[in-house]
């Protein structure tokens, strides 16, 4: 089940699932407190970049000002369409 589905700054639909969300929280509970934020990530990130292991992964990054770190949204995408397969914070850019 989708939880939202927005188009990224590149026109891509990109999805969250019920279970990637879960995983999520439980994997990497302080990016709970970000959900409001998330759509946000995919449709003006700070930065995408290429994932060098698997060219259908991208990486989405936003700057959180409140502690000084970055949110990852880590972006999977197939059959012409993104979803989520994870998301963290973290303290630089790769």
């Amino acid at each position: 089940m989708r939880i939202f589905e927005v188009k990224d700054k590149t026109g891509r639909k990109i999805y969250l699932t019920k279970e990637r969300w879960t995983h999520i929280n439980i994997e990497h509970p302080e990016v709970s407190h970000y959900f409001f934020i998330l759509e946000e990530v995919l449709i003006n990130p700070l930065k995408i970049a290429d994932y060098e292991n698997d060219e259908k992964v991208k990486y989405y990054y936003r700057y959180l000002k409140n502690v000084k770190k970055y949110l990852l949204l880590i972006v999977k995408y197939l059959n012409g369409e993104g979803y989520i397969i994870t998301s963290y914070i973290i303290g630089k850019i790769k």
